[in-house]
């Protein structure tokens, strides 16, 4: 993984760190860098969601499926690009869907750490790619990670929102103990890809109903904008 785990998700993620599973994940990406392959995003920014996020901050998850796999684009935050990058395709579907739910302007960046910051955990699946090869790290290992991580979220005291985007996200949260308990707000609609927003990702409201949800608890409310 080549990125020391942030302190407040050490507990929950030390088991599944520790398997034979995750050092042989651990080494292959090791050697593809050796062998001269670009990985995605680069080293000291894979962990970015957890570092940006603390666990006990908390507020909203979004699941995602892996890092974008051109240069430059993904830098360890679902969905969000590094600064100067066009702003990718579903991501500017969020930014309609927030647009017509908040009535808030259109973002000309697709930075997110302002959501990060806030407590909007933006947690890929896979957490690294090769260049060029969409889903070319899948079922290596970093599911056991992620899942770690949503489990811990699901497992602590504090209502949360968990925003499911499309079937590969309902997947992952369906193997998560706990998460349909009733504390938190589980929201569900189709993938904010060109290909499926129409099916249901435009027109569900989730942002509002996160707001809502999360000042009802007494958590706050995030500020969906994008500086």
């Amino acid at each position: 993984m080549n990125s020391p785990t942030p302190p407040s998700w050490s507990a929950a993620l030390t088991p599944a760190l520790s398997t034979p599973e995750s050092r042989r994940l651990g080494g292959f990406l090791k050697a593809e860098e050796q062998a001269g392959k670009h990985i995605y995003p680069p080293r000291g920014t894979r962990l970015a969601a957890l570092e940006l996020t603390p666990l006990d901050a908390v507020k909203v998850v979004i699941l995602g499926q892996d890092p974008y796999h051109g240069p430059g684009q993904a830098h360890g935050l679902c969905f969000s690009v590094q600064p100067g990058v066009r702003v990718p395709p579903s991501l500017v579907n969020i930014y309609k869907e927030i647009e017509t739910d908040l009535g808030l302007p259109r973002p000309s960046h697709g930075t997110l750490t302002h959501w990060a910051r806030q407590g909007v955990l933006l947690l890929n699946n896979a957490l690294t790619v090769e260049e060029g090869r969409a889903g070319s790290h899948q079922n290596l290992g970093w599911e056991a990670i992620t899942d770690a991580a949503v489990a811990a979220v699901a497992a602590g005291d504090k209502p949360c929102v968990f925003m499911l985007w499309g079937a590969h996200a309902q997947k992952k949260a369906a193997r998560v103990p706990g998460l349909m308990n009733g504390r938190h707000l589980v929201l569900k609609a189709a993938h904010p890809s060109p290909l499926s927003a129409h099916n249901g990702f435009f027109g569900c409201r989730h942002f509002s109903q996160a707001n809502a949800f999360l000042e009802k608890h007494g958590r706050g409310a995030i500020d969906w904008r994008v500086d």
